[in-house]
């Protein structure tokens, strides 16, 4: 995926250095096969070369996407030397932007998969779902060699990070499989994947709640400009917002609005406690009464628009108490009464 190298702040001192530097020795190894100095990079992403020599070393996350970003760019290989042939310069963009129009994250991660077929034969990525697991797994068609663990771990977290990008959603992991032994630096994948990491799997994979498969796709192409100005932070950097839980309850209270009365009810309508799911939404960067407005506006707005029933009704089943704060609220959310909103219009919707 391509991204512009940012522009480096004086000191990275307090950053975490959790990186393993065996990530920055296979971009060398890139460097050499193609009989490149890899000088310039590492200088870019201030890595001294002797660090190389070290297996516990660490760099931190904004020096990998500094060295990244130079090494794709020198190489114009955004594989950085993985595969049987070089992925020049925005090949994951363009899979991103094939993937910016499914309606929903299932439909994007499949798309991802098929498309990614097309740029190397050496791997292969499939979305299979069971009990309520996804799984998104990797298979090598060709041994990776020396490059298998930075091109497994490059991989999976590529394209996890772009799944939470698309749906603006951190997608916490139930477990990462990976089909290799433990390496020195395994310490470090407590970093790479948040959950257990299984070594010596039988494949490699990434397993998470299947329930964000049908997350919506909420991102544009005016979105991916800005993201692809710095792509390789989806790739070093995790997640942080979660909106599983903000789709649960949304479709919680339109399927049943008479939650939107009590939170208790709600809370135990979705097998939690109360205060678990205040302190949830909270941390997904949303809170109970907001979604209940947002739910709330969008009934209104269903039935003003699809049928001639009377304001009260539609304050009642929009969930209102009475028809005065309905009528407040809604000219709040639109700037307009019900009435000068059904009449703009223009539908001519029959009463159901």
């Amino acid at each position: 995926m391509s991204s512009q190298p940012s522009s480096r702040p004086q000191a990275i001192s307090n950053a975490r250095a959790e990186t393993p530097i065996a990530f920055v020795r296979a971009i060398v190894q890139a460097y050499q096969r193609r009989g490149m100095d890899p000088s310039g990079a590492l200088a870019r992403a201030q890595i001294a070369p002797h660090t190389l020599e070290n297996p516990q070393q660490r760099i931190t996350t904004l020096q990998m996407e500094w060295v990244s970003a130079a090494a794709m760019e020198e190489l114009d290989d955004e594989a950085l030397g993985w595969f049987e042939r070089r992925l020049p310069w925005g090949s994951y963009g363009m899979l991103v932007r094939a993937s910016l129009t499914a309606p929903t994250l299932g439909v994007a991660l499949g798309r991802w998969c098929r498309h990614h077929g097309l740029l190397t034969e050496r791997i292969a990525l499939s979305l299979n779902v069971d009990q309520g697991v996804a799984s998104l797994q990797m298979r090598e068609r060709q041994p990776l060699g020396e490059w298998q663990e930075f091109c497994v771990v490059s991989t999976l977290r590529n394209a996890l990070g772009v799944a939470c990008w698309l749906t603006d959603s951190r997608i916490p992991l139930l477990r990462t499989q990976l089909g290799y032994g433990a390496p020195a630096h395994a310490s470090s994948y407590r970093v790479l994947f948040d959950g257990p990491c299984e070594f010596d799997a039988p494949q490699h994979g990434l397993q998470f709640d299947a329930g964000y498969l049908a997350l919506p796709v909420r991102r544009d192409e005016a979105a991916l400009q800005r993201m692809l100005q710095r792509a390789l932070l989806l790739t070093v950097r995790p997640y942080r917002r979660d909106r599983l839980l903000v789709d649960k309850v949304r479709q919680a209270l339109l399927q049943q609005p008479v939650l939107q009365r009590n939170a208790d009810h709600l809370a135990t309508w979705l097998a939690m406690s109360p205060r678990t799911l205040h302190r949830q939404l909270r941390e997904e960067g949303a809170s109970l009464q907001a979604i209940k407005d947002a739910v709330r506006r969008d009934i209104a707005c269903g039935l003003l628009l699809r049928s001639r029933k009377p304001v009260k009704q539609i304050a009642q089943e929009a969930g209102f108490a009475s028809e005065k704060s309905f009528m407040r609220a809604f000219k709040g959310w639109t700037g307009q009464t019900p009435e000068q909103y059904r009449s703009q219009s223009g539908t001519s919707a029959q009463t159901r």
